[in-house]
């Protein structure tokens, strides 16, 4: 599908006012996006567990305009308080799809969001957040346009997901991760059918059941503001002495997880998933300049899942994103074991002792 598709030509239904309301959930990474291009086009493919218990929820209230409009209007809402703070993101997601969603000058918004885990925590909350908000502006459009599907052959389901994670993407680019489960790849790679740097798809390959119910516990190293953005992070792999290197791993990674996930072998697994988030880490120290957001607890935490792991052969591994916190990604069935050791072990080296326990799920819900 091309940018194109995603311009609506026009719409049949008319609407004075109403509300809609999406919960979406964040996502984990297993093959790692670092690097973007223009219209946060993904420089390297990426596959990631959609997850459960962490997520957004957003309610968008909408009044039409008494009269046309060449302004966004609308107002933020976050737990409760006005958060003026928060503008400035919706406007530039407003004005990334105003051309696929030009009905936006015609209303006047309020939107009320709210995560289900705390603000402070450390974990990223855009790719909740901007996931719930494009559905919400799709179910708007669907209401403005039952037949919402400008392609031929693609239901209006089908259109309906890929335009909400399209859109997604331009607010936040691992956004368009979140919309479905279990497992969503984003990006172009000449081995995965369809797939698609505009939208994240679902996994088209098999998938053993033990990834279906995979667990990821989020240890709170650090809840403060990250030194560098993501999006600093971003930009500076451009000109990256390894930047070539590392985006050709991903694929690579890509093509050896299509095997890993379909026969089950956990060991394979942890070995991509950690190379994979050891990496991402090593593209930011060995970039110009250079950072490090992984903290001392960071790396205490790593040694001890090493330990624990060498010790028992329970396959409990790690995976970060581009900040100081720790998942740890396991089986269901290894889960009391887990834990166990979270609370005899890696708990004294999260921040006030807090972590979060989630799992994989199956993706955005309307509600």
């Amino acid at each position: 599908m091309r940018e194109q598709d995603f311009i609506p030509k026009q719409f049949s239904n008319t609407l004075e006012n109403g509300e809609v309301t999406w919960s979406s959930p964040s996502n984990i990474a297993l093959v790692k996006y670092w690097g973007k291009k223009e219209n946060q086009i993904p420089a390297n493919p990426s596959v990631s567990f959609t997850l459960q218990n962490c997520k957004t929820t957003t309610r968008m209230k909408f009044q039409k305009k008494a009269a046309p409009s060449a302004t966004f209007d609308f107002e933020l809402y976050f737990e409760g308080e006005k958060k003026e703070d928060f503008k400035p993101k919706i406007q530039q997601f407003f004005e990334r799809i105003a051309q696929y969603a030009p009905f936006l000058k015609d209303y006047r918004f309020t939107i009320y969001t709210e995560n289900s885990f705390p603000h402070s925590s450390g974990i990223a909350s855009s790719a909740s957040g901007m996931s719930a908000l494009a559905l919400c502006v799709m179910s708007l459009e669907k209401e403005l346009n039952p037949e919402v599907s400008t392609v031929a052959g693609i239901t209006n389901e089908a259109f309906f997901y890929k335009k909400a994670s399209f859109l997604a993407r331009l607010g936040s680019g691992s956004a368009c991760r979140s919309l479905e489960g279990e497992l969503i790849e984003w990006g172009e790679h000449k081995n995965i059918p369809a797939s698609s740097d505009l939208f994240g798809i679902k996994y088209p390959f098999e998938i053993a059941e033990v990834f279906k119910s995979f667990q990821d516990t989020i240890l709170l190293v650090d809840k403060g503001q990250k030194q560098v953005s993501s999006s600093v992070g971003h930009n500076l792999m451009h000109g990256h002495p390894f930047a070539d290197s590392r985006f050709a791993q991903a694929h690579e990674n890509l093509d050896k997880l299509k095997t890993v996930f379909a026969s089950g072998n956990l060991e394979e697994f942890i070995a991509i998933v950690e190379s994979e988030a050891l990496t991402l880490h090593a593209m930011m120290m060995s970039s110009h300049p250079y950072f490090i957001l992984m903290k001392p607890n960071t790396l205490e935490i790593i040694n001890k899942v090493w330990e624990f792991r060498k010790a028992t052969k329970i396959p409990v591994c790690f995976t970060l994103d581009a900040g100081a916190n720790v998942h740890l990604l396991y089986p269901e069935n290894s889960k009391e074991k887990v834990l166990e050791f979270i609370k005899n072990e890696l708990v004294v080296y999260c921040e006030k002792g807090q972590y979060i326990c989630d799992q994989v799920g199956k993706g955005a819900e309307k509600l």
